[in-house]
């Protein structure tokens, strides 16, 4: 039996504790909402590298 922290054991609890305090039809929105988030952060991480740096 796996003793490390993400064990499927401990993943499956999460599932279940998730889907309690939130319900199925949010835990979708919820999901856009994280990638739509992660998509932008990304976006502006790499423009950021784009733009040269400017000294003062």
């Amino acid at each position: 039996m796996a003793s490390g922290f993400l064990s499927p054991v401990h993943v499956a609890l999460l599932l279940v504790v998730v889907l309690m305090l939130f319900g199925a039809k949010r835990l979708p929105e919820f999901g856009r909402s994280l990638g739509s988030g992660m998509r932008g952060f990304k976006r502006a991480l790499d423009g950021a590298e784009d733009e040269p740096k400017q000294l003062e």
